[in-house]
């Protein structure tokens, strides 16, 4: 799937125009280089291949085989490594690409997939709690608590969600650059968001046809 499966939105990261009723309040999107490092774990991955291509050489090299032999044998190493790493990060990409997360003062929107388009519709008036997790470079995630009967599917959700957490499955706003104006942003408007009775989050395909959420 291309970015340009998105280029139909009559507003950025929206199903379609906002209500008179409504304001956009923040609108961002993963960073690419948060998202590989902290979701799909590329720079452990590339440890872990160097550290086993380092012990490989240097059980060679304490051998009888020859300087060329021991690099000769290292190479699928190298290449598998390579391999792993370069499709992480060209997954991280595409996901980082093909997200957006809107806040307005009704509502957070959630809009990614890959494979599948979806939208996330969460009512800001079902959001019992936001917990922010902020890295030292000043990104970070944010984790929400929802009050509602309906269960979200982690893995429709994935990687927009708090990692492990499956009963109940917490969404998330994964690796935003500047998570303290996203979080701030948030909790004026939560603070300020009156519950309504019947609210629920939904769930929207490309072709903005329900998804059905199972019950708990």
């Amino acid at each position: 799937m291309s970015v340009s499966e998105y280029e139909d939105e009559p507003v950025r990261g929206l199903p379609g125009y906002l209500p008179s009723d409504e304001t956009l309040i923040w609108q961002g999107e993963p960073d690419f280089k948060v998202m590989a490092r902290r979701v799909f774990h590329v720079r452990n991955i590339a440890i872990y291949f160097a550290l086993l291509i380092a012990v490989h050489l240097g059980v060679q090299a304490m051998g009888s085989s020859s300087l060329t032999e021991v690099i000769l044998g290292s190479t699928w190493m190298i290449g598998l490594g390579l391999l792993a790493v370069g499709i992480l990060a060209l997954l991280a990409l595409a996901y980082a690409r093909t997200t957006v997360y809107t806040l307005t003062n009704k509502r957070l929107v959630l809009r990614f997939g890959v494979a599948m388009p979806m939208m996330v519709n969460i009512p800001l008036s079902i959001v019992t709690a936001a917990d922010m997790r902020r890295f030292p470079d000043g990104s970070g995630d944010i984790v929400l608590s929802l009050d509602q009967k309906k269960r979200l599917s982690y893995m429709m959700l994935w990687p927009n969600v708090r990692s492990w957490h499956m009963n109940p499955t917490q969404p998330a706003l994964r690796s935003v650059a500047n998570v303290e104006e996203l979080a701030a942003s948030l909790a004026s408007v939560v603070s300020s968001a009156q519950p309504l009775r019947g609210e629920s989050t939904t769930v929207e395909s490309a072709s903005d046809h329900s998804a059905a959420l199972s019950t708990s």
